[in-house]
């Protein structure tokens, strides 16, 4: 007669029931639903732009356009989600000027394609842009204003928002 643990069959079923046993308590303390296989659920995660336009300049703004919406494309892509704050002040403010925008086209076609995608203005350039031509001034639809265009850039980034400059 062999020792106990010399005979093959008696170590595998031993081996057998040292995995079998902690895998049948495992599933009977946590439940059968964690018997399948698991499935992960996409990330959701979540990512957030700031981007600045502070220039007259129609290349600029539409670099700026260009980044947002091929951003906003990417992270759809990989069900992810995606928002965007445009950011203007300075003579970056014609972006969004009903009157002087050379991309006013464009912002109408992003607005509606891509409601991600915010539109803002500083009040004070927009109260100095008032002042200095003596008349209200309007802007595209969809814009909104904060008091300060850099310290809305600061803010955000302090809250986590990534940063781009065009």
């Amino acid at each position: 007669m062999k020792p106990i643990f010399q005979n093959r069959w008696l170590r595998l079923s031993i081996y057998a029931l040292a995995v079998a046993v902690p895998m049948f308590l495992t599933l009977a303390l946590t439940g059968a639903e964690s018997a399948g296989p698991v499935q992960q659920k996409p990330a959701s995660a979540s990512h957030r732009l700031v981007l600045q336009i502070n220039t007259d300049d129609p290349t600029t703004m539409k670099a700026v356009i260009s980044t947002s919406v091929h951003l906003t494309k990417y992270y759809k892509a990989k069900n992810e989600g995606f928002s965007v704050q445009i950011v203007a002040y300075n003579a970056g403010l014609h972006m969004f000027r009903a009157d002087t925008s050379p991309v006013q086209g464009l912002l109408q076609m992003l607005r509606a394609t891509n409601p991600e995608i915010g539109f803002v203005i500083c009040e004070a350039t927009k109260l100095g842009m008032q002042h200095a031509e003596g008349r209200t001034l309007t802007f595209v639809e969809g814009t909104t204003s904060t008091p300060n265009g850099p310290a809305r850039i600061i803010e955000l980034q302090e809250t986590g928002w990534s940063y781009l400059r065009s």
